[in-house]
């Protein structure tokens, strides 16, 4: 889709009381009118923590909100009818639905197993901590509120290759590989090997697993319709595996699927590994970049940002990139905290939707704002108020949905102040200019190709007509800490 974007429609401190599917198909239509043509949804499957579990406990992944099970029938963000409607509503604004996906592993077994295993340090998947010896597990997932209904598959010991938590011992720290077994190849070399990351470690190796997930993918296509998914903790699970599921799926629905996967690493050359060994099948988010906009955003203007694109995907494979400022990881409080802060975020915005590369993702609130209360890691409570952007947003979706077209002329070549232009094509013919700072308020030459053209600041932060001279360019200006979007009148 031409200049397509998408919005992570949740974050992690949405409430039960928000009623989030119920919501979603009243905004369908305002949605698709601001410009978004794609949402990523949260996890719609059951957790362990039930209706007060954000989605990534994975319980059951059949239970969309219909089953009385870990104490609730429905989800945290409503129930399978709910769910279902929404994203009925999205489809009729020609929004696309991308599903989030957590096949890593499954927490809130619901009977102990004995088994034997080896206990390794969290630290150290490599040097075993103890011998092999006898465990107690919560790996037997029988589903009994569900009974058998869309599968009758139990989850065994069996099925997965590790766990942190023993019932005999109750030993903390240490991950527990079950007897004859190995942590998955092909994964992220964090602790030695980080295949293990928490609950019930799905074993990918076994083949009953493999089909079992290759069932589900097809019965939940099936079910809801979506056009694609986000896959979590990517780095966790065996490269390998994803070529065959995604080919086997593409195949019984008879289309393409559009799939980002989430490889949390800021290192560019370990992405470049992961797209090259998925063959073109997916892209994934721009962590490099995200962290350029972190460690700017902290800088207080002291960041060259002139590089402020460096190592990232959107420069080096940004049809492959998948564009974002914050996430419900990152956003504060939360497991990879990493908040790039309110007054950088318009610019960080205006880089990843007024520019040709990339497919940028909004975070939900960066749209609406959001406060909630949380433990730290300090281990005190913090009230957080996060700032909404969305008249800002609006402008850039609107520059992006009907002006952002055509080539590509960069100006990145001051310490602060940095721009770029786009010259439209036959069907958007004006021109746009984009300006933006983390220093003083200031100006640059730029070419736009518009002899005498006139230029207007869509966000209205200067008022000022900007008229290009005989040789089609013309000096764009821009307030300090901030960002201008000229267009042609």
């Amino acid at each position: 889709m031409p200049n397509g974007v998408m919005m992570q429609y949740f974050h992690w401190y949405n409430r039960p009381e928000d009623e989030l599917w119920q919501t979603l198909q009243k905004e369908a239509a305002v949605l698709a009118s601001c410009g978004f043509t794609a949402l990523w949804l949260p996890p719609a499957y059951k957790g362990m923590s039930g209706q007060s579990d954000v989605g990534y406990g994975v319980y059951d992944l059949y239970d969309l909100g219909e089953f009385a099970q870990r104490g609730a029938v429905r989800t945290r963000y409503g129930n399978r009818e709910q769910y279902l409607a929404a994203l009925s509503a999205l489809k009729h604004q020609g929004i696309h639905r991308y599903a989030d996906v957590v096949l890593n592993h499954r927490m809130g077994g619901d009977s102990l197993e004995s088994a034997r295993a080896t206990p390794y340090h969290q630290h150290d998947r490599i040097h075993p901590a103890g011998p092999l010896r006898d465990v107690r597990t919560y790996t037997h997932f029988h589903f009994p509120g569900r009974g058998g209904k869309h599968s009758r598959f139990e989850w065994h010991y069996r099925h997965f290759d590790a766990v942190d938590y023993d019932d005999l011992s109750r030993e903390e720290g240490k991950v527990f590989l079950f007897e004859g077994k190995s942590f998955d190849d092909f994964v992220a070399l964090e602790k030695g090997n980080f295949a293990y990351l928490m609950g019930a470690d799905i074993d990918f190796q076994n083949p009953e697993v493999r089909q079992e997930i290759l069932d589900w993918g097809k019965w939940y296509l099936d079910t809801t319709g979506v056009e694609g998914f986000r896959l979590d903790a990517i780095k966790h699970i065996a490269a390998w595996f994803f070529p065959e599921w995604l080919d086997a799926l593409e195949k019984h629905c008879g289309r393409d699927l559009f799939v980002v996967g989430e490889y949390w690493v800021p290192d560019i050359a370990t992405l470049h590994w992961y797209l090259n060994s998925m063959g073109g099948r997916m892209s994934v988010f721009d962590v490099p970049l995200h962290f350029n906009f972190h460690y700017a955003s902290r800088a207080g203007g002291s960041y060259d940002m002139r590089y402020i694109l460096h190592n990232s995907l959107m420069k080096e494979r940004p049809t492959q990139a998948v564009t974002f400022v914050d996430n419900h990881d990152s956003q504060p409080l939360q497991a990879l905290e990493s908040v790039v802060e309110p007054w950088f975020k318009p610019l960080a915005y205006a880089l990843i939707l007024l520019r040709a590369e990339g497919y940028p993702c909004v975070f939900y609130p960066d749209y609406y704002g959001a406060e909630y209360e949380d433990r730290g890691r300090d281990g005190q409570n913090h009230k957080i108020v996060m700032p909404a952007h969305k008249y800002l947003l609006d402008v850039f979706l609107q520059a992006r949905r009907l002006y952002a077209y055509g080539e590509q002329l960069d100006y990145f070549d001051h310490f602060n102040t940095v721009g770029w232009t786009r010259l439209g094509d036959k069907e958007h013919p004006r021109a746009l200019a984009v300006l933006l700072s983390d220093g003083p308020g200031g100006s640059k030459w730029m070419e736009v190709r518009r002899p005498r053209g006139r230029f207007r600041d869509l966000t209205g932060h200067c008022p000022e007509v900007v008229e290009a001279n005989e040789w089609g360019w013309a000096e764009f200006r821009c307030p300090g800490g901030s960002v201008s979007v000229w267009l042609q009148e």
